[in-house]
Formats: structure tokens, C-alpha cells, sequence
């Protein structure tokens, strides 16, 4: 029998599936909770915010959200636009300077279903690091992919990186990077 270590994935097993509902748009959600690192959310600025994928593709794999419940690219207004352009840009650079990835993925499921995405109401942009051979033979003998690191360990990681750049304030440890672009 093969089997694949991962002790971090008890607190998925062993979680209260009633605290673990979201009542509506789990991006709009999810920021208005106390504790962003309870949320995963590792970086804020103005008007988006910087959110780890619960079931990442590989360890750091995050995504940038508009605070604004849109759907449609084109109908975001230029500061939301500009803004979320801005963090895109730091989620890259505290990506690079935190996991040190060979590459990036980054993209958008805009469309529906018909684009791939499970949240297709709340915009959101997919930055996904990759690294040279990272694609072994677990996916493609047995269907199941190894990620490396837990999230919790990702999100410190991604939090010290945020907290280098500039602009940055660092509150409490369970709260996330605040940027500002100004």
C-alpha cells in the first residue's frame, strides 16, 4: 500500500464542519472575519486583498480579490482596477522573494463554469508559483498531488515577504499586511 504523509491535513479531518460554513460569497466573507490568519488572508491594500487557495495547486498558490462583489472585469471602477493591478504585482514579487518559484501562473476564470472557475460571481486573479520538474509522477500515476508545505507555514512565509516591501504596516501576528501604494 503506498501512502503519502501529510500530518497538517488533521485539522481539515478533525474541523467543526458547522464553524466552517460561509453563509454567502466566501470573498466577501472571509475579510470581514476578526482573524485573517484564521481566513488565510495574508496581504491587504485599500480595496483588495491577497487570499491563500484553501486547495492550492502548489505550496504559496494565492489569490488576489477585489473587496468589491463583481463579476464582470470591465465593470470594476479605475481605483479598484488600479489597485488590484498594484497588488497583483506585490503577490508576485512577495511569491518570488518568499518561495523562490523558477516561474508563475497567473490568471483569471472569467465566465462561469464554462471558464473553470467554482467562484465565478466575486473576480478574482490566480497567482501560482512553478517550479522547473515540479511535476512528478504522483499526478500521474496515481491522481494525487503532494503539497509540500502546510498553509499555515506558507501564510508566515508570504506574510514576512509582504512585510519587506515597501509601504507595508504589520500589525498583530494573526493579522495580515496592510499596503499601501502611495
Amino acid at each position: 500500500m503506498d501512502q503519502v504523509f501529510a500530518p497538517w491535513r488533521i485539522e481539515w479531518v478533525e474541523r467543526d464542519g458547522d464553524g466552517e460554513s460561509i453563509d454567502g460569497c466566501p470573498f466577501c466573507v472571509l475579510p470581514e472575519r476578526d482573524v485573517d490568519r484564521d481566513s488565510r488572508i495574508v496581504a491587504r491594500s485599500a480595496r483588495s486583498f491577497v487570499l491563500l487557495n484553501n486547495y492550492p495547486y502548489n505550496p504559496g498558490h494565492v489569490m488576489v480579490i477585489p473587496n468589491v462583489h463583481e463579476a464582470e472585469y470591465a465593470a470594476l471602477d479605475e481605483a479598484t482596477l488600479l489597485d488590484h493591478a498594484r497588488l497583483k504585482q506585490r503577490t508576485m514579487r512577495a511569491v518570488d522573494d518568499a518561495l523562490g518559484p523558477s516561474g508563475l501562473n497567473a490568471g483569471m476564470n472569467l465566465g462561469g463554469a464554462a471558464a473553470g472557475g467554482s467562484i465565478d460571481d466575486h473576480l478574482h486573479t490566480h497567482v501560482v508559483p512553478r517550479w522547473a520538474g515540479d511535476t512528478n509522477f504522483m499526478p500521474v500515476i496515481s491522481d494525487t498531488k503532494v503539497i509540500v508545505e502546510a498553509l499555515d507555514d506558507t501564510w508566515e512565509r508570504l506574510r514576512d515577504a509582504f512585510a519587506e516591501q515597501a509601504g507595508a504596516t504589520v500589525g498583530g501576528d494573526d493579522e495580515a499586511v496592510r499596503l499601501s501604494f502611495d
